[in-house]
C-alpha cells in the first residue's frame, strides 16, 4: 500500500484577487504600436546556422559524400515508401549538376512508386528544366505507356512537343491518346490543337470521331457550335438533325431539354422562326410534363418575340395546364373513393341514430 500524504490531498485555496482602488486612467498612455515595437525589440535574434564556405575540391567532395550518406540513411530508415524523400534526394543531385546521379535516384524511386503519376511528372519536368529533351521524351513515353488513363501525362507530353515546335510529334501523341477513348475534354483539346494551326478539316474529322465516342446531346451541341463559328450553317443543322435520332433512346431529360433549347435558339438565330416553333412543340410533346417547366418558359418568351396573339395564348394555356395537371397526377383516386364511401356510410349511420332518438 502506498501512503498518500494528507497535505497533498488538501485543496489549496487561491488568494482572493485584490480590487483596483484607483480606476482613473494613467497619465501616460501606451498604444498597441508601442507594445508591438517593444516586443520586437526585445525578441532574441533567430539562430541561423553558420555558412560553410568550401574552398577546394577536397572539401566539396567531402560535403557531397556527407550529404549523400544522409539521404541514403533516410531512405534506408523507412524513407523508401516516402516519395518526397526520393524527390528531395534527386533534386539535390540535380542542384550539384550531377544529372547522371539524379537520374539514377529518379529511377530507383520509380521501382517502388511506378504507379505514382506525380513522380513521373516531376521526373520529366526535371529533365525538361535542364534541357535534356530526349531524356524527357523518353520519360513521358514510358509514363503514358504505363499509365494511359492518366490525362495529365498526355497533356504535358503533347504540350512539351508543341513548345518545341514538333507539331507532327504532338499530333501523333494526341492520336495515340485518342485510341484509349478519353473523356470529352481530351477530344476537345485535340480539336483545339488543330484549330490553333488553322487545320479546320482535321478538327472537323476529330469532332466526327468525338461524336462516335461520346454520342450525347451535349457533344452534338459542341460540334454544332463549332460549325456555326466556321460559318457552316447547313453542316450545323445536319449535326442537330442527326442528334434528334439519338435522342429517341435518351433517358436524361435534362440533357434532352438542353439540346432542344439549343436547337431552337440556333434556328431562331438563322431567322427560321417556324422551324424553331416546331422544335419547341416537338420537345414539349416528348419531354415529360413534370420536367418541361423551363422549356415552356423559353417557348413563351419565343412566342412573345416572334409569335402572334393566338400563339402566345396557346403557350400560356399549355403551361397553366401543366401546373394544374402535375398535382393531379400525384393524387391516389382509389383511396379518395374509399374515403368517400366510408364518409357516406358514417353519414347514413349517424342519420339513422339521430332519427331513432328523434333529434330531428
Amino acid at each position: 500500500m502506498v501512503s498518500v500524504c494528507r497535505d497533498t490531498m488538501e485543496v489549496k485555496q487561491l488568494p482572493r484577487p485584490k480590487g483596483v482602488k484607483n480606476k482613473s486612467p494613467a497619465p501616460v498612455q501606451i498604444t498597441a504600436e508601442q507594445l508591438l515595437r517593444e516586443a520586437r525589440e526585445r525578441q532574441e535574434p533567430e539562430i541561423t546556422p553558420s555558412k560553410h564556405s568550401i574552398t577546394d575540391s577536397t572539401e566539396l567532395s567531402e560535403y557531397r559524400l556527407r550529404r549523400r550518406k544522409e539521404f541514403e540513411d533516410r531512405v534506408s530508415r523507412g524513407g523508401r515508401s516516402d516519395v518526397q524523400v526520393w524527390v528531395n534526394y534527386a533534386r539535390w543531385e540535380e542542384s550539384q549538376k550531377d544529372y547522371a546521379r539524379s537520374r539514377s535516384v529518379w529511377e530507383r524511386a520509380l521501382k517502388d512508386h511506378h504507379r505514382n503519376h506525380a513522380l513521373w511528372v516531376k521526373y520529366a519536368e526535371s529533365e525538361m528544366k535542364n534541357k535534356l529533351v530526349n531524356s524527357a521524351r523518353n520519360v513521358w513515353d514510358r509514363a503514358v505507356n504505363l499509365l494511359p488513363r492518366v490525362d495529365q501525362l498526355w497533356y504535358k507530353y503533347s504540350h512539351m512537343e508543341e513548345m518545341l515546335g514538333n507539331i507532327a510529334g504532338a499530333r501523333q501523341i494526341f492520336e495515340r491518346w485518342m485510341n484509349w477513348s478519353p473523356d470529352q475534354q481530351g477530344w476537345l483539346s485535340f480539336a483545339k490543337f488543330e484549330l490553333r494551326y488553322n487545320e479546320t478539316e482535321r478538327a472537323r474529322s476529330i469532332y466526327e470521331r468525338f461524336l462516335l465516342c461520346h454520342p450525347k446531346p451535349s457533344s452534338f451541341i459542341i460540334v454544332a457550335e463549332f460549325e456555326v463559328k466556321c460559318g457552316e450553317v447547313a453542316r450545323a443543322r445536319d449535326v442537330y438533325e442527326r442528334a434528334m435520332e439519338k435522342l429517341e433512346q435518351e433517358e436524361d431529360y435534362e440533357e434532352a431539354e438542353m439540346f432542344y433549347s439549343a436547337f431552337a435558339e440556333f434556328e431562331q438565330g438563322c431567322k427560321e422562326f417556324e422551324r424553331a416553333r416546331v422544335i419547341y412543340k416537338f420537345a414539349l410533346d416528348h419531354i415529360p410534363q413534370g420536367r418541361a417547366e423551363e422549356l415552356y418558359t423559353r417557348f413563351i418568351a419565343f412566342e412573345k418575340l416572334h409569335g402572334d396573339k393566338q400563339g402566345i395564348e396557346d403557350a400560356i394555356v399549355g403551361r397553366t395546364r401543366l401546373r394544374y395537371q402535375e398535382p393531379a397526377r400525384n393524387i391516389n383516386y382509389d383511396s379518395l373513393l374509399e374515403e368517400e364511401e366510408e364518409e357516406e356510410t358514417f353519414f347514413v349511420q349517424d342519420a339513422r341514430r339521430c332519427k331513432k332518438h328523434k333529434f330531428f
